[in-house]
């Protein structure tokens, strides 16, 4: 396992046991962030924090890397199996999407979800 994969393995970890402020840690503090619920990006540190919390009001989510692979823009390909649940533990969603990542001086600084709908979960569960 390379440095970087080792890296991203270890903010799946940490983000599975809702260590949310350690993968903040981990991004840079003006980061773009794939809203992968409703569509679009957040932006910066904050935003990261107030979309992870509107998002865990209403799901919860486990997310199991398959495969980590690099591009030809050396961006961090990770292909990834996702469970989300809603809080009384009834599945949502599940499948297999790939996430993109940017590191940039050992940070995060761009999250990307390649060819994946967004998840539009919060319009229902409103």
């Amino acid at each position: 396992m390379t440095e970087a994969q080792r890296f991203l393995q270890n903010i799946y970890d940490a983000f599975n046991r809702r260590e949310f402020e350690t993968v903040i840690a981990m991004m840079t503090p003006d980061v773009k962030w794939a809203n992968g619920m409703e569509g679009g990006f957040v932006y910066g540190r904050d935003e990261v924090r107030a979309y992870w919390a509107k998002q865990f009001e209403v799901t919860q989510s486990q997310l199991e890397p398959l495969k980590f692979e690099t591009d030809e823009n050396g961006r961090n390909i990770v292909t990834v199996h996702l469970i989300v649940r809603d809080l009384k533990g009834d599945l949502l969603v599940e499948r297999t999407v790939k996430q993109i990542f940017t590191i940039e001086n050992g940070l995060i600084n761009i999250f990307e979800i390649a060819d994946s709908e967004p998840l539009k979960l919060m319009e229902t569960r409103k």
